[in-house]
């Protein structure tokens, strides 16, 4: 019972970094694509 207890735990925690690592992810491209545009001539 102990070993499934710990497998779930560790299922969970693995889920959540995920989803953190993915909302990280995200909220760089988001600032790379601001910031990679700084700076450059508007076209007309």
């Amino acid at each position: 019972m102990k070993k499934v207890l710990l497998i779930t735990a560790a299922a969970v925690a693995g889920y959540f970094a995920w989803l953190k690592i993915q909302q990280d992810r995200e909220e760089r491209d988001l600032w790379r694509e601001v910031t990679d545009s700084f700076g450059e001539q508007p076209t007309r």
